[in-house]
């Protein structure tokens, strides 16, 4: 066990002190106990370290908003600890700690399975919105739905115990840890990167996972150079709760035939006689990656200055969302088009974007603009933007409060109306 500054992660080991480090990466909203039943065969052969996400599991509660701070943490960890070089295997969010340390740290990883994984997952609205949900409703909804999204319903009727331990486990963590933490799923995208992953790697997925299931496996098989799949069948989410003799032995045999050689005093990579390959369902040829034609760049607006359009079409994606921006461009045409890319370009690269005011502060700004003006229409969708934006329901009633003095009481009694309706509809857990 650890003491943990807010720059380090709360961590425990487990097997011999001279055997290979080998890291288990927890999903959002566990502890390192989803691992527990994997533990006693992997210290055979390896020293198991095991982290917690912050504010998951009594951790301290530092919010990490991004997979890459994760990734920092986790290597500020160990190398406080002196561990160079490690096998890594991670589950759904830890899994994408995973492919972060694949990408941007390949001298470190000796190999690599990622669980329940994705390249993307899902879309940052959804997990946005469930970050709305929680700080509204708390953490309660989100929990009680947990074995839905993590079990098969016929291990959770015959394992009672466990769901309520699931159940538990997300309730008792800290729901700005877990907002950030949506957020840093949100916002992770590594499907141009997948080339560049250059470890052998183990992309394991329960046959019946509705979130990240089988399909984004293939993906990641498809665009990783030396990835293998297995497919658990009878299994959902949190594969390695509910099968874990399946998944441990998958493990073992990854990590015992696929321990990619370090590098040598010169920098050079040993040459090692080239491992037996593990059992697993290779890649189908034709599930070979299909290349995306990126459109060309814009020409700068000045010299020597960046064009704030891509800029401002990232601001206007995380505060209105991906749903309302593609609409809103899908609905363009020959006379709208220059609009829609001049507030693009002026109102979310120029101003949303200048660091002088936190986007909860322009939200506050745009509300109190809006019902001045009576722009109902758009002070429906800046609703959603400062719920997203980190405002409460209630902050929200107090800018439209402070509204009513200053641009009167029918244009607030009509914002009420809009925003009560929007705040409603987003805040509702969705069963």
């Amino acid at each position: 066990m650890s003491e943990t500054p807010p720059n380090t992660l709360q961590y425990r080991f487990d097997g011999p002190e001279e055997a290979p480090v080998l890291i288990l990466g927890p999903s959002l909203g566990t502890t390192w106990h989803m691992w527990d039943r994997q533990v006693p065969e992997l210290t055979k052969q390896w020293r198991v370290f095991r982290f917690d996400l912050p504010g998951h599991g009594g951790a301290p509660a530092y919010p990490a908003g991004s997979v890459a701070d994760l990734t920092d943490r986790l290597l500020a960890t160990l190398e406080g600890l002196g561990v160079q070089r490690f096998g890594y295997a991670g589950c759904a969010l830890g899994a994408a700690v995973g492919v972060e340390l694949a990408l941007r740290h390949p001298e470190r990883l000796a190999s690599l399975a990622v669980i329940a994984a994705s390249p993307r997952f899902g879309t940052a609205d959804e997990f946005r919105q469930r970050g709305v949900i929680v700080r509204t409703n708390g953490l309660d909804p989100i929990a009680r739905t947990a074995p839905d999204r993590w079990f098969t319903a016929g291990f959770a009727a015959a394992q009672p115990a466990i769901t309520e331990w699931a159940v538990q486990m997300v309730r008792t963590t800290d729901p700005g840890c877990y907002i950030a933490a949506c957020e840093a799923l949100a916002t992770f995208d590594v499907r141009p990167e997948l080339g560049r992953v250059g470890v052998p790697t183990l992309v394991l997925v329960g046959s019946e996972d509705q979130v990240t299931g089988p399909a984004e496996a293939r993906t990641l098989v498809a665009g990783i150079p030396d990835a293998r799949l297995a497919v658990v069948p009878g299994a959902s989410h949190l594969v390695p709760v509910e099968q874990p003799a399946a998944v441990t032995d998958l493990l073992v045999t990854h990590f015992s035939t696929a321990w990619q050689p370090g590098f040598d005093a010169t920098g050079q990579m040993a040459i090692a006689a080239a491992p037996v390959k593990p059992v697993l369902t290779a890649v189908p040829p034709q599930t070979a990656p299909i290349a995306e034609i990126a459109p060309a760049a814009a020409e700068p607006l000045v010299a020597g200055r960046p064009d704030p359009y891509d800029a401002g079409i990232k601001v206007r994606r995380e505060v209105l969302g991906d749903a309302h921006v593609d609409r809103a461009l899908a609905q363009a045409d020959e006379f709208s088009g220059d609009f829609q890319e001049f507030i693009t370009r002026y109102a979310w690269g120029e101003i949303w974007g200048r660091p002088g005011l936190d986007r909860r502060t322009r939200s506050c700004i745009t509300l109190t603009a809006l019902v001045a003006g009576g722009h109902l229409d758009e002070l429906a969708f800046h609703v959603r933007a400062a719920l997203r934006n980190g405002l409460t329901p209630a902050e929200i009633k107090e800018v439209l409060l402070q509204a009513a003095v200053y641009c009167g009481v029918p244009a607030a009694n009509s914002a009420f109306k809009v925003a009560q309706q929007v705040i409603r509809e987003e805040t509702t857990p969705q069963e």
